[in-house]
């Protein structure tokens, strides 16, 4: 059951960038998504290392969408700080999900 709970996080980082892209109509982003899901299961070294990397190249995504949406609403008087706040959430959730693979855990699934 453990190792089934520590993919929540990473599964759940993924979609809601799925998410972000969709909002976008990023389809290139969305497939990208879905196929690195589908990545979770290859039980190969490269296969974790490259949901890695995505998920921490989508913390920076985060991050870059938080500083256009924060200067925006402060361009326009309005408020920011829940904004701030659950993107903030949501940058420290698709870290957090990056560093599981740095577990004793999945270092041992996938041969790390």
């Amino acid at each position: 059951m453990k190792k089934v709970l520590v993919y929540v996080p990473i599964a759940l980082s993924l979609v809601v960038l799925g998410a972000h892209f969709m909002r976008y109509d990023n389809t290139p982003g969305m497939v990208a998504v879905v196929l690195l899901i589908g990545l979770l299961f290859v039980r190969q070294q490269w296969a974790a290392r490259l949901v890695q990397i995505a998920l921490v190249l989508g913390t920076i995504e985060w991050v870059h969408t938080l500083y256009v949406m924060a200067q925006l609403r402060i361009a326009f008087s309005q408020p920011y700080t829940r904004l701030v706040l659950i993107l903030g959430a949501v940058i420290a959730i698709t870290l957090a999900s990056a560093l599981l693979f740095q577990t004793k855990e999945l270092k041992k699934i996938y041969k790390l």
